[in-house]
C-alpha cells in the first residue's frame, strides 16, 4: 500500500522542490568549474557558528558557496561545536536559513558520538545543558532509556539547590519525575546515575556545577551520599574518583562561539573551566577523569570524515570509492577548535586535511591565531573559490 502524502509531507516537498529550483536558476559568480570526466578527489568540512550563519543570521556568501559544491557535486559536511536540538531539528533550521537541500548524513554536532556509547543505553544518565528539557529528548533519540535533567531533580527536591526559586517555573513546565527518588534509608532503591553528559552549554550553572559535584563526591554514583574514601591519602588520587562515580563526558571544549553580539560569548568551555577550579578548591587539587569530545579532538575529526566519505559515496555511487578522497579543506572561525583540530588530525584514510580560516567569527584580523591556518580568506564565498582554484592546480578536480 503506497504511504498517504498528508498536507505535512506535501508541504514538506514542496519546500525541499523550491528550493532546489532557486539554486539550479541562480547564476553563479564563481568562476573555477571542476572537470566532470571524474569525480573530485576532495571535499568540505564547515563549521557552521561563524562560518555559514551568526547566531540566527546567514553570513553573506554561505549560501552561493554550498550551492556552487551542491550543483558541481562536491561533497561536504557540516562540523560544528554546537548542539541543544537534535540533528533533524538542525538540519531543518539551516535549510530554511541557508536556503539549501541539506540532510543529516552531512551533518555532526558536538554531542552527536554519544550515540555510539551503546554500554549507557540502558544506565540511568544525567543530561546537562540546553534549552528545557531539548537535550534529554535528544539523548531518548540516540537510544538512551533513562535521562534524567537537573530541572528534574531540582523540581522533584527544590532543597538540593536552595538559590533555585528564579527558576522554579521554568523547571515546572518541563521536568518529570525521576527513575528513582534519593531514598538514603535504602540506597539500592535510590536514584543512581550511571554517567554524567554535557550535551551544550549550561543554562543555570550554579544548579548544575552542585549536582555534577555531589556526583563526582558520591558513593557509587548515589545522589546524597558522600564517600567515605574522599580525602584519604592512602589512596591513589587522594581517595578522590576511587568509589564507583559516574563518568563525565563533556562534547566540546569550546571557551568562546561567536554570537549575535559584537563581542565572543563563553561556552561550554567557560563551564569546564568554572567547574575543573571549583574541582581544586574542593579536593586541593585532585585529578578529575573526564572526556571531552567535539573540535579538536582526533575523534570527532574521524567521525566527520567518516560522514564525508559516506556522502561523497551518496553522490557518486560506489564507484566513488575507487577514487580516493584525497584533501580535506576545514573552513572555520575559531582557531582553538577548527583550525588545531584540522593541523592535527591523523587521517586514518590517507586524506590531507587543510585548514582555512575566516574573519566572520571568532577569530579577529589582527589578533594573532593561537594554531595556525594553512591560509585566511574574509569569508566563506572567497574560502571555497579558493579551494577549488587550489585543488584544480593540484590535479584533484
Amino acid at each position: 500500500m503506497a504511504t498517504p502524502v498528508t498536507p505535512v509531507i506535501r508541504r514538506s516537498l514542496a519546500n525541499t522542490g523550491r528550493i532546489r529550483c532557486r539554486n539550479l536558476q541562480r547564476q553563479r559568480s564563481f568562476q573555477t568549474k571542476v572537470t566532470q570526466s571524474k569525480i573530485p578527489n576532495f571535499g568540505f568540512a564547515f563549521d557552521i557558528d561563524g562560518v555559514l550563519v551568526r547566531s540566527s543570521t546567514p553570513i553573506p556568501g554561505a549560501h552561493k558557496a554550498l550551492s556552487y559544491l551542491q550543483d558541481e557535486r562536491i561533497p561536504f559536511v557540516l562540523l560544528t561545536n554546537g548542539g541543544g536540538k537534535s540533528e533533524e531539528e538542525r538540519v531543518r533550521d539551516l535549510q530554511e536559513k541557508l536556503d539549501v537541500p541539506l540532510d543529516t548524513g552531512m551533518f555532526l554536532q558536538s554531542h552527536t558520538p554519544f550515540a555510539n556509547l551503546k554500554q549507557y543505553h540502558d544506565k540511568t544518565v544525567l543530561v546537562v545543558g540546553g534549552d528545557h528539557d531539548k537535550c534529554q529528548r535528544v539523548a531518548q533519540g540516540y537510544g538512551y532509556k533513562n535521562v534524567v535533567t537537573p530541572g528534574d531533580i531540582y523540581t522533584a527536591y527544590p532543597d538540593i539547590w536552595p538559590f533555585g526559586k528564579p527558576f522554579e517555573e521554568v523547571y515546572k513546565a518541563f521536568a518529570k519525575p525521576p527513575p528513582k527518588p534519593i531514598n538514603l534509608e535504602s540506597p539500592p532503591d535510590s536514584l543512581k546515575i550511571d554517567a554524567i553528559f554535557v550535551y551544550n552549554d549550561p543554562r543555570d550553572w550554579g544548579l548544575d556545577a552542585s549536582l555534577i559535584l555531589d556526583l563526582m563526591l558520591s558513593e557509587q554514583g548515589i545522589l546524597g551520599t558522600l564517600s567515605k574514601k574522599n580525602g584519604d591519602s592512602s589512596l591513589p588520587n587522594n581517595g578522590y574518583l576511587q568509589d564507583g562515580q559516574p563518568a563525565l563526558y563533556y562534547s566540546n571544549p569550546d571557551l568562546w562561539w561567536a554570537s549575535s553580539y559584537h563581542l565572543n560569548r563563553l561556552g561550554q568551555g567557560g563551564f569546564q573551566f568554572a567547574f575543573d577550579g571549583l574541582w581544586n578548591a574542593v579536593t586541593g587539587g585532585a585529578k578529575l577523569e573526564k572526556t571531552t569530545i567535539g573540535k579538536p579532538t582526533q575523534a570527532t575529526y574521524e567521525y566527520a570524515e567518516n560522514l564525508l566519505r559516506q556522502h561523497r559515496k551518496k553522490i557518486w555511487g560506489p564507484v566513488g570509492l575507487n577514487d580516493p578522497l584525497k584533501r580535506v579543506y576545514m573552513v572555520g572561525d575559531n582557531p582553538e577548535s577548527d583550525i588545531q583540530g584540522a593541523n592535527n588530525y591523523q587521517s586514518p584514510h590517507g586524506s590531507d586535511w587543510t585548514s582555512v580560516l575566516v574573519k566572520t567569527g571568532v577569530w579577529k584580523e589582527g589578533q594573532e591565531p593561537s594554531h595556525k591556518p594553512d591560509i585566511i580568506h574574509e569569508n566563506v564565498s572567497e574560502a571555497v573559490q579558493w579551494a577549488v582554484e587550489d585543488a584544480r592546480k593540484r590535479g584533484s578536480a
